[in-house]
């Protein structure tokens, strides 16, 4: 019996250990509520001002820029780059106090982890900046290439300006992920098959649907020496006399009409030349 452990002596020993901690930790606890109310009063402060300052000095009209790009006004969002600016400065000054707070209290796993968040604030704002001008660049070479289809009459040039936008909007996305420490491979890879893919698709549908053209370029080699404007040709069953011959075709006036034939068709016909 005299074996037994004491168990009045091993609960008075336990709970003197926990009155130790708990009376060693208030000190702490205290210490690190007052770097988080001096962290949060001194963030506000801060933020305040920033916002006051940006505010005079129009750092909010780079802001009403980006709200004038379509893709903006589709989402419906409001971008005041004050107010941006100022909540990252909040946060990131808060951060920085509870990463304080939480080393006076001892918890290291909590200070890890609130270290890295502090850590990576600087990333974020440097692929948010990087971001904006991206978009901004994307959209002034949108406005760029309509401007320019357009006092060309090019039909198409909205559609080429969304191109455009888009092709420099997904490249400054991909290198803003990797400003912030986010492995972009698999979208470079990914967006390079795209394009890949795009310029394969266009270049055999240029080349299929200008295969006549290119024909006839390619005649023009074999067949201007031979004809020349003012001869009189009969070409199968149409006799006139050759009024013109370009790259990609042959006209003849036959009486009151005039009849073009493309060079291309000039290799497989008979014709006859009178003079």
């Amino acid at each position: 019996m005299n074996n037994l452990p004491n168990l009045t002596e091993i609960l008075i020993n336990t709970f003197q250990t926990l009155i130790n901690q708990f009376v060693s930790f208030v000190p702490r606890l205290i210490g690190a509520l007052v770097i988080l109310l001096i962290g949060l009063v001194l963030a506000k402060g801060v933020a305040s001002v920033i916002r006051k300052v940006l505010k005079r000095v129009g750092f909010d009209k780079i802001g009403e820029k980006l709200n004038e790009i379509d893709i903006i006004k589709q989402l419906n969002v409001e971008i005041k780059l004050s107010e941006v600016v100022a909540k990252v400065l909040y946060y990131f000054i808060l951060l920085v106090f509870i990463t304080a707070a939480t080393e006076t209290l001892g918890v290291a796993a909590i200070t890890s982890m609130v270290l890295s968040l502090v850590n990576f604030i600087p990333q974020l704002v440097a692929a948010a900046i990087m971001l904006i001008i991206g978009i901004l660049v994307a959209d002034s070479l949108k406005r760029a290439v309509i401007s320019i289809c357009q006092s060309f009459n090019i039909a198409s040039g909205r559609l080429l300006g969304m191109v455009v936008f888009f092709f420099f909007l997904i490249i400054t996305v991909i290198s803003a992920l990797g400003q912030a420490g986010i492995n972009t491979e698999l979208l470079e890879s990914s967006f390079n098959l795209l394009i890949g893919g795009i310029i394969f698709a266009f270049a055999v549908g240029y080349g299929i649907a200008s295969r006549d053209v290119l024909a006839n370029m390619l005649s023009s080699f074999y067949s201007k020496n031979k004809f020349r404007e003012g001869q009189t040709v009969q070409i199968d069953d149409v006799k006139g006399s050759i009024v013109q011959i370009d790259n990609t075709s042959l006209t003849l006036r036959t009486g009151d009409s005039t009849t073009i034939f493309p060079l291309q068709t000039l290799q497989s016909k008979r014709i006859e030349v009178f003079d």
